[in-house]
């Protein structure tokens, strides 16, 4: 089994997720995958935003939350087939139904607490996840939906909840004895606690989401598609000639990210790396590039230097 993680500008608009779907298509032909993908791009600040305004006593919020729906209402218009249309654009629309009732009610209040910033901003990968794997479902891909956060379990430290892996492992590993489609699609960044209230994994959530899957099921290979070919040996903003590292180790990629390299967030692909898990870095608008591959013993370079990143000041 391999696992796949698609960020927010691979699924930014329904064109780019018609390139995920190739991949997806590809690697599911000869693997059972697990998919999993964030929120449409900008989406999630947008949800915060809609929210800190209700909390601000300003009524703007509501434009927000209807700019929000229009584009998820576009997105099923432009992904799904007419017959198909209909339910799911009523499903949009009653999600976005209940996001104005929680902003209605931070209004109300002025208080928008990190249990309510939780319960809100999952809409965003609720939303994403369940109208992709429906276009997969509908163009006959063997796709099944899955619930995170009723597998990913945490503690109720809202905002940046710490997962209980033990249940977790468990859970999942249960889920994936038992049901056996071809392509699982899971919402990122989304768990919940022991009373089942939504919780969130903080920063990178989507890769953790991912990096959690892949190492509860052994996954031969940890698949991370961004929008750019891989880690490089410097920040090509700063040196011309950068080029991108095609193999590395765990450890000089953690070295590489802590100071500087955005591509990896650390703590969100520890439990890969603790189950020995390889990691793939690549990239959804040029999958045909190698991308980065990132193991425990990767062979030593020529010049023996591996890449240098560096903090600015």
């Amino acid at each position: 089994m391999k696992v796949l993680k698609f960020g927010g500008t691979s699924v930014a608009n329904a064109q780019n997720i018609l390139l995920v779907e190739k991949i997806v298509r590809k690697e599911s032909s000869e693997n059972r995958v697990v998919v999993v993908v964030s929120a449409l791009s900008g989406v999630t600040d947008g949800l915060i935003s809609a929210a800190e305004s209700a909390s601000a006593k300003n009524e703007n919020y509501s434009e927000t939350i209807k700019t929000l729906e229009e584009k998820h209402l576009e997105f099923v218009k432009n992904l799904l087939p007419i017959t198909e249309q209909s339910s799911w654009l009523s499903f949009v629309k009653k999600n976005f139904n209940d996001i104005e009732d929680i902003c209605n009610g931070i209004y109300v209040l002025g208080e928008f607490t990190p249990r309510i910033k939780d319960k809100i901003t999952a809409y965003g990968e609720f939303l994403s996840s369940n109208i992709i794997a429906a276009k997969l479902k509908s163009d006959g891909l063997d796709c099944v939906w899955l619930d995170s956060r009723n597998y990913i379990k945490t503690n109720s430290n809202f905002t940046d909840a710490k997962v209980n892996f033990e249940t977790t492992n468990a859970a999942l590993q249960t889920y994936f004895k038992e049901n056996k489609q071809q392509i699982t699609l899971a919402p990122g960044f989304i768990a919940s606690d022991v009373d089942g209230n939504i919780t969130t994994l903080g920063r990178g959530g989507s890769d953790f989401t991912a990096s959690i899957i892949a190492a509860a099921v052994n996954a031969k290979e940890l698949q991370i598609w961004t929008d750019v070919s891989g880690m490089m040996t410097a920040d090509p903003r700063l040196v011309s000639n950068a080029k991108i590292i095609h193999k590395i180790s765990y450890q000089e990629a953690m070295e590489l990210s802590h100071f500087g390299a955005k591509v990896i967030y650390p703590p969100t692909i520890q439990p890969a790396i603790e189950s020995g898990i390889p990691i793939e870095v690549k990239n959804t608008f040029n999958p045909q590039a190698p991308g980065t591959y990132i193991e425990s013993s990767p062979p030593e370079t020529r010049g023996k230097i591996r890449g240098i990143s560096g903090s600015s000041n």
